[in-house]
């Protein structure tokens, strides 16, 4: 009798949970669930249904703390662990890194904040990445939490990598199916002139992988365009000119407006996304704005890729599936 009254009880919860899409291809809002409370299995079944069905799903209104949020990741996965943070993260919580840390690595290697940007991301297209693309195996997924936020500003944008895939003529999906692609840590920098000490710091932290352009994702069974602008340097087996050209077709694709969907952030936000299917753009607004960002976020470990014929990703140089 306990146990059929439980089952009732988690069958309300899961109930009250609702799922609500905020654009046609990806993104959706789900309301009737306080993250910072004990879900219940099958609550924790409804959300990453949503995760899985729309890529990028949002929480409002969360009062998560550090050890809450790394108890939340925990119902979806294996949190991270990054070996390096910046002293923004918090020290007892190694699974949380405090993206307020990103503003301090300009200055790191002699850069303002702003110049740091404009060197990293210096087209449309360089800014877009799934988080960590050069690891053998990338993060499964990415729960990211709000704490301050601008007035205004400091939107995140998602694209649906899987939907774009799907958006291709069925020859270039036949073509892309086959090919893959060097994916490296600080590809597209443009460095300044003489010494630039993040030049010899990418030097002396190479980190690359060869991923299928194609992976097939492992729960869903999508074939997902795995690219983006941040971490692909060069498609095997094609020349220099032929792999510019494709790639950048395949990310002009990838981040056509239909396939993505911008979330503005509140305190107490929480977005949670599917890194294995999706590609994002860091807000590039607040730089100037005299206003703080503070964000917490939390990884989920994830697989090697897989592409169409079968074969997994292979490590390059500075990764190793499980190494962090």
């Amino acid at each position: 009798m306990t146990t059929d009254r439980g089952r009732v009880a988690d069958g309300e919860r899961a109930a009250a949970v609702e799922v609500r899409p905020v654009a046609g291809h990806i993104g959706a809002e789900v309301t009737g669930v306080d993250l910072a409370g004990e879900l219940d299995d099958a609550v924790v079944a409804a959300i990453r249904a949503a995760v899985l069905r729309w890529k990028v799903v949002f929480f409002r209104g969360q009062r998560l703390d550090h050890a809450g949020h790394v108890a939340l990741a925990r119902r979806f996965g294996e949190p991270v662990v990054l070996p390096r943070r910046g002293k923004a993260s918090p020290p007892d919580f190694p699974e949380i890194e405090t993206t307020a840390d990103r503003l301090e690595l300009g200055g790191r290697f002699g850069m303002e904040h702003d110049e740091w940007l404009r060197r990293r991301r210096h087209t449309l297209l360089r800014g877009w990445h799934c988080d960590h693309g050069a690891r053998v195996d990338p993060p499964a997924a990415t729960i990211l939490r709000a704490e301050t936020v601008p007035p205004y500003g400091g939107d995140t944008t998602w694209s649906n990598l899987a939907a774009a895939y799907a958006g291709l003529s069925a020859p270039v999906r036949e073509f892309a199916d086959r090919l893959r692609a060097e994916h490296r840590l600080g590809v597209g920098y443009q460095s300044r002139p003489g010494d630039d000490a993040y030049v010899r710091h990418l030097l002396d932290h190479q980190t690359a992988s060869e991923h299928p352009l194609v992976r097939v994702h492992p729960e869903t069974g999508e074939r997902v365009l795995f690219v983006n602008g941040y971490y692909v340097e060069q498609i095997s087996g094609l020349s220099r000119p032929e792999s510019a050209s494709v790639l950048r077709m395949l990310l002009e694709q990838a981040t056509r407006p239909e396939y993505t969907v911008r979330f503005r952030w509140e305190p107490g936000s929480v977005a949670f996304w599917d890194n294995r299917a999706t590609i994002h753009l860091a807000p590039g607004d607040t730089a100037h704005l005299d206003h703080p960002r503070i964000m917490h976020r939390v990884m989920l470990a994830g697989d090697v890729p897989v592409g169409v014929d079968g074969r997994p990703s292979k490590p390059l140089v500075g990764t190793a599936p499980g190494r962090w």
